[in-house]
């Protein structure tokens, strides 16, 4: 497709979303393809969604990305939902189409998987079990990411084991659903962690894991990318494990959404990198 000689519009429908570093990602790319065009953060309150989303057609934006509280709600919204995303249960991307039709996507789990391959692309998910911790969207994401990658066992941990079971049931083999009394022993062989709450975010109290039960050579991965470091990755790292934040997933799921909004493959580059993490860390 050739590059759009218009104002490009997209956004990221949250609530909160002022924390969001998407803009200064998609921002990035606008200028570093030299076009015209904005990415702009949108609070809409939970029940809002639906008039949100129906009114971006009529004001020219190209699509959006969600989160908290929206990716499970817009199910029901958009006329046309991709496999992964009705497998996944979530949807966190809404490309616009011409005659005003809403089309959703999960790039989460594309997002999480480059992100893990960018970092050890000799990464087999079937090398061993994965302890995955929550069983929220980002969960879900996470589990059919692995699981499309062929992992063979799945240990799935959360406070609310019913919530676990869900996924357990809907997804099959390999996912386990384990009690949340069960966390450290589910530990003991496993090649990956992967933590996918909010527990560790700034503001929030760190996930109760003690690692002593995980092997040395196992990699630790977060979701959270605020703080870069959560107190999971840095007690991870000093015992000498592997660890991985959830900035690259940010940035890799990025590059479906433009494919699917303005029909460009942006880069995620070692400089873009750099540009977040600055801004993180309050450069």
């Amino acid at each position: 497709m050739a590059i759009p000689d218009r104002f490009l519009l997209a956004a990221v429908m949250g609530s909160p979303v002022l924390h969001s570093r998407s803009p200064l990602l998609h921002n990035y790319w606008f200028a570093e393809n030299g076009l015209a065009g904005a990415y702009v953060p949108l609070a809409i309150a939970p029940g809002q969604l639906g008039p949100a989303l129906r009114s971006l057609h009529a004001l020219k934006f190209s699509g959006c990305n969600l989160t908290i509280p929206h990716k499970q709600d817009a199910l029901a919204i958009v006329d046309e939902v991709d496999d992964a995303a009705r497998r996944i249960g979530a949807i966190s991307c809404v490309a616009v189409r011409p005659d005003g039709s809403l089309a959703g996507f999960n790039n989460d789990c594309y997002g999480f998987m480059e992100n893990v391959l960018e970092a050890q692309p000799d990464f087999r998910a079937d090398a061993g079990p994965i302890v995955v911790a929550g069983a929220g969207g980002g969960a879900r994401a996470v589990v059919w990411a692995l699981a499309q990658r062929g992992a063979r066992e799945i240990r799935l941990v959360n406070r609310t084991l019913a919530r676990a079971e869900i996924i357990a049931r809907e997804f099959g083999a390999p996912v386990q659903a384990y009690e949340w009394s069960q966390r450290h022993a589910a530990l003991e062989g496993a090649r990956m962690l992967v933590n996918t709450t909010s527990q560790g975010m700034v503001g929030m109290a760190p996930l109760d894991l003690a690692l002593d039960r995980l092997p040395r050579s196992a990699l630790v991965a977060d979701i959270i990318y605020t703080p870069l470091e959560t107190p999971l990755l840095r007690a991870a790292r000093l015992r000498g494990n592997a660890t991985l934040n959830g900035l690259g997933m940010l940035l890799h799921q990025g590059r479906p959404a433009w494919k699917a909004w303005f029909g460009l493959e942006p880069k995620v580059t070692p400089q873009l990198r750099a540009t977040l993490e600055a801004s993180l860390r309050g450069d």
